[in-house]
């Protein structure tokens, strides 16, 4: 059955306010720049995954190394079947499984703790190497932040990605243009950031982060090259 993208849309982002309100926390803006994307790769059944098998080898991996956005990618794991719809309830409380920042080994689903910002890439590239040497199919995809970006830690793993030739490896930046501070641009600018990744042997796309014809396009066609890692930047 096709999915009413639009009307999904405004399902999840309610869910997530109410998350995010009953629990007194943070990170809206965040968590509704991204949820259109994530719900795109798990309800459009683009990640090869299966919440009746979360720890299948074969699986695909995804990475929010913007861990910030939990309450996203909660609401849409969720919504997948990897676990019941009023866990969601205890979001940020004490003794809660769902953290206001995402942590493996608590809910299926959950790839790599994160948070802590720009340790996500280079989870995912180790991860994508490990595909590789070990002849698997499966591939990683790891959600960056645009702020991420001022990470030294992101360069460098996006150099060895390159060098490594990981076409397994596929990253979205979630280009919202703020950060904690404020602008992103304005507390350290990041443009150009297409050529920037270019330069560093990366495949990019640049899209609408909110067109969802658009995201399914960039999604359905990966890896953009053979032999060079993909990046999708996603406007926000």
């Amino acid at each position: 059955m096709e999915i009413d993208y639009q009307k999904l849309a405004k399902e999840l982002r309610k869910r997530i306010l109410e998350m995010i309100f009953q629990s007194r926390s943070e990170h809206i803006g965040s968590s509704f720049s991204c949820v259109d994307i994530l719900s795109v790769l798990y309800l459009g059944n683009i990640l090869n995954v299966n919440p009746q098998n979360p720890e299948d080898p074969n699986r695909d991996r995804f990475i929010l190394s913007k861990g910030h956005a939990a309450a996203a990618l909660y609401v849409v794991l969720s919504k997948k079947g990897f676990f019941p719809e009023d866990i969601l309830n205890t979001y940020y409380k004490d003794g809660s499984k769902l953290g206001g920042h995402v942590t493996r080994g608590f809910l299926p689903g959950i790839e790599a703790s994160t948070g802590a910002l720009g340790h996500g890439l280079p989870i995912g590239a180790g991860m994508a190497l490990a595909a590789e040497n070990d002849s698997k199919k499966y591939r990683v995809f790891v959600m960056l932040s645009d702020g991420e970006c001022q990470e030294g830690s992101i360069w460098e793993a996006a150099l060895f990605s390159s060098h490594h030739q990981l076409d397994n490896l596929i990253v979205i930046i979630d280009y919202n243009k703020i950060q904690a501070f404020g602008e992103t641009n304005k507390v350290l600018n990041l443009e150009p950031l297409r050529s920037k990744w270019e330069n560093f042997g990366w495949e990019v796309k640049e899209i609408d982060g909110h067109n969802f014809s658009e995201i399914k396009s960039a999604f359905q066609n990966l890896p953009l090259k053979e032999n060079k890692p993909t990046l999708i930047i996603a406007h926000t």
